[in-house]
């Protein structure tokens, strides 16, 4: 790849919107799972008590299905990340690769 199609990509105003966004939603993404898996291990850190109580008259305690839902719930922030990631994201690469496309 030539510097003149790099610096034409990157001036590009679509290549930036696509770089704000796309940072940006990964990032808010990140920080929800970080949040939730840290969450649970200070719980068990600092209140093991917490999730250490009998569901009825089982052996299985409130842990684990907890820990089923933040794995859950992380696939499923993973699923919408790549469904935006293939509708909207993927709309604007297209359209930034038709406005350089003479520049290849």
């Amino acid at each position: 790849m030539n510097d003149e199609l790099v610096e034409r990509i990157k001036n590009n105003p679509k290549y930036q919107e696509l770089i704000t966004k796309r940072s940006g939603f990964s990032l808010k993404l990140a920080i929800f799972v970080l949040v939730m898996f840290y969450a649970y291990i200070l719980t068990i850190a600092f209140e093991p008590t917490l999730l250490g109580v009998k569901l009825g008259d089982g052996v299985m305690t409130y842990a684990f299905p907890v820990a089923a839902a933040i794995i859950i719930i992380s696939f499923i922030t993973t699923l919408i990340y790549v469904r935006r990631a293939n509708g909207e994201f993927e709309d604007l690469t297209e359209s930034i690769r038709e406005d350089v496309k003479d520049a290849l």
